[in-house]
């Protein structure tokens, strides 16, 4: 049975694939449960440039191999901006929203903005793997996902609860806000604020609320001359004051301004 996604192709801002390119890969079937999926970018500038691209996170945690070095970035709530030059590639795998606490066995609030060392949870195997992820794409991944299934964790009923939350969260337009999730999954809204802390490792409004972000920078970077306060009453912000609050806190920039510097192809914000 195919699961359903859980998160969106959405966090790249500005306009996509100026001087990188991005990859995605399905996970094997017998690990998508968990993995959502793995990814690549790549990039190859000329001698003397310099290039960055600037990403507001997923409510994911991400297992990242970056200039040789295995990491696991625990869920960002700030944008940041990745600098690059030269010839490279950084490789990840995703996992779901919820779906890594069966790896670190505690609440993953507490790598909430942090990016950690692997080998600090999964010890000097970490680190040996590392250093054997040097071939093909197809290779990487084999490699992670063998790592992955050595220390595949024992089935956990939260993490499919909190995937089928995160999905209406995610897709579904009736959803503008948290009470409407209590109603619907008839979880007590602490109860649902605790199990979000410990396994997402952000509340649910945080999640609701990045993923409309999501949506509305990837619109008004697609269809740059399109009136931006209509794409904010499609997802339900029918207050144009608070749509552009929470778009600037998020991007640094208001929805019109951002729509100017993707239609000039300017990097729109920076770290």
């Amino acid at each position: 049975m195919r699961v359903q996604s859980t998160t969106s192709e959405y966090g790249i801002l500005g306009v996509r694939d100026v001087d990188f390119h991005l990859d995605r890969y399905p996970p094997s079937p017998d690990l998508a449960e968990l993995v959502e999926r793995h990814w690549v970018v790549t990039w190859a500038l000329p001698p003397g440039r310099r290039a960055s691209v600037t990403l507001l996170p997923q409510p994911c945690v991400n297992v990242v191999l970056d200039r040789g070095v295995l990491a696991v970035a625990g869920v960002g709530r700030e944008r940041f901006t990745y600098a690059y030059t030269g010839e490279g590639r950084v490789f990840g795998t995703k996992f779901r929203p919820g779906a890594f606490l069966p790896f670190l066995g505690c609440p993953v609030s507490t790598i909430t903005d942090v990016t950690m060392p692997a080998a600090r949870l999964w010890g000097p195997p970490a680190e040996e793997l590392a250093a054997r992820m040097t071939g093909s794409v197809p290779e990487l991944i084999a490699q992670m996902e063998g790592f992955l299934r050595a220390r595949w964790p024992a089935p956990d009923p939260q993490v499919a609860l909190v995937g089928r939350i995160v999905a209406a969260l995610l897709r579904d337009r009736e959803v503008a806000r948290v009470e409407d999730i209590v109603a619907r999954f008839g979880i007590p809204a602490r109860t649902l604020q605790r199990l979000f802390a410990r396994y997402v490792g952000v509340s649910p409004k945080f999640v609701l609320r990045r993923f409309r972000l999501h949506e509305a920078a990837a619109r008004l970077a697609e269809e740059q001359d399109r009136p931006w306060a209509e794409v904010a009453a499609e997802l339900g912000y029918f207050d144009q004051s608070h749509f552009i609050r929470d778009f600037g806190a998020a991007i640094g920039l208001t929805p019109a301004a951002y729509a100017q510097a993707c239609r000039r192809r300017e990097e729109p914000v920076g770290a």
